[in-house]
């Protein structure tokens, strides 16, 4: 984009009425026209880019800030922007966290979640329960131990979890099946004494 802006400064430059000998005075003018040209353009490609990401993630909070119980608009699957591990977990940073570490697979964690079907359904929430779960990482989905086993404490992500790593395609009577979508925040963990 940059380089199309510098190439036509360069054609009307050279295209200008003026006689040859004033165009070479105004060279050093035109140098420095087309290096603001050249930083103006740059800002604004930054810009462009910022107003995008914040954008997405506005997008990705918006459920969150206007009711934490209501499907996320990305439910069905991770969006462009998620980070995928090996195992095929895929997550989005909602909310940075303020601690320091993570909790280790043997830490209790305390957390708020709530979770859906891909089309939507909302299954389970503590957020809806008032109250946050406290259970040991490594008696949880695996989709969670390998997740939330690298959150810091305050974080909050939203995970899609593949149904390998949560109930299975065929899970348990009440079980949820598939893949999985779940808000976590991980409010606090204990590693054992």
């Amino acid at each position: 984009m940059k380089y199309l802006i510098l190439s036509v400064l360069i054609l009307v430059a050279a295209c200008s009425a003026k006689p040859p000998k004033e165009n070479l005075k105004n060279a050093d003018e035109l140098v420095t026209k087309k290096e603001v040209a050249a930083d103006e353009a740059d800002a604004a490609l930054n810009e462009i880019s910022k107003d995008k990401k914040i954008k997405e993630q506005e997008n990705i909070m918006g459920t969150i800030d206007t009711n934490p119980l209501a499907a996320p608009t990305d439910v069905a699957a991770a969006p462009e922007n998620a980070t995928t591990t090996p195992s095929g977990l895929s997550f989005v940073i909602l909310r940075e966290g303020m601690g320091m570490g993570s909790p280790s697979p043997s830490a209790t964690v305390t957390a708020h979640y709530t979770g859906w079907e891909t089309n939507g359904k909302m299954f389970d929430s503590s957020v809806q329960r008032g109250q946050p779960f406290k259970a040991p990482l490594n008696r949880l989905i695996k989709g969670w131990q390998e997740g939330m086993g690298m959150m810091t404490k305050g974080e909050m992500r939203r995970f899609w979890i593949p149904a390998d790593l949560a109930y299975g395609e065929n899970p348990r009577a009440g079980a949820p099946a598939g893949m999985l979508v779940f808000d976590v925040e991980l409010i606090d963990f204990e590693e054992p004494k």
